[in-house]
């Protein structure tokens, strides 16, 4: 198996003769450099040792905060101000949108364990997606679709590494409508108007490819992405989700 981005190559396999076979190959082909044991690589710091592989994060971590220019920063118990809504019509200075987009990408993760989880969250009123939506339900609908897409493709990608059958991944709606949108072909005429490529998700479905669930509005993950927080509810779902203090101390970032 080899991993690319770019012009940096991460290969593994179970036959060390195999695997030296191949780097010699790929020398002959390319100019490139064999760094030995993988101990860095996209801002993965790896420690292999006789006792196992373990992997950090802190140097990535440091970094993130500095490309938010946020080095020295107080901290805040809440990224928004609580009900704080937004609007396309603020006359407040535009933000760019590809660094924001950068940022929020580096902090997303998902909780270890043997079955891929998601949580997908989306209003008719504030969606951005620029399709016809009529309901939250709709706008729900198309927003997993948009998650099976992701989940489908990381669940064959983890089949290829691991050489093994994985669980389909559990996507979890908090509208039973749009559940039912996905489950049952009965609903088909109040969906024509929706773009095909969003039912994508009632196929996955169908085939068993995604495990849809209902999940109760208090236990949506998905808000602490998306909606403005009370301290206490921002806190239970920081919880919930995994996320870690790197430093405790007075003076942290």
């Amino acid at each position: 198996m080899v991993g690319i981005y770019v012009d940096d190559l991460i290969i593994t396999g179970g036959d060390d003769a195999e695997l030296k076979v191949f780097k010699e190959d790929m020398k002959r082909q390319f100019q490139m450099s064999d760094l030995g044991t993988l101990s860095y690589y996209l801002g993965i710091e790896v420690c292999q040792g006789p006792s196992g592989i373990t992997v950090s994060q802190k140097r990535y971590a440091h970094k993130l905060v500095e490309k938010a220019g946020m080095v020295g920063c107080n901290p805040s118990s809440t990224p928004m101000e609580p009900r704080l809504k937004l609007l396309k019509e603020s006359t407040a200075p535009p933000v760019d949108a590809t660094a924001y987009r950068s940022i929020v990408g580096g902090l997303r993760y998902s909780r270890p364990g043997d079955t891929l989880q998601a949580w997908c969250q989306e209003d008719a009123a504030s969606t951005a997606r620029k399709v016809v939506a009529l309901s939250s339900c709709e706008a729900e609908y198309i927003a997993a679709a948009t998650a099976t897409c992701q989940g489908v493709w990381l669940l064959l990608l983890l089949v290829d590494l691991l050489d093994v059958e994985a669980s389909a991944p559990v996507l979890r709606v908090d509208n039973k409508s749009a559940i039912s949108l996905i489950k049952y072909p009965v609903h088909h005429d109040r969906t024509k108007h929706i773009d095909i490529k969003y039912h994508y998700v009632r196929e996955c479905a169908e085939r068993g490819l995604i495990d849809v669930q209902f999940i109760g509005t208090a236990e949506q993950l998905g808000d602490i992405f998306t909606k403005a927080l009370s301290r206490l509810k921002y806190d239970e779902l920081q919880s919930k989700i995994g996320l870690t203090k790197l430093l405790s101390t007075g003076n942290r970032t």
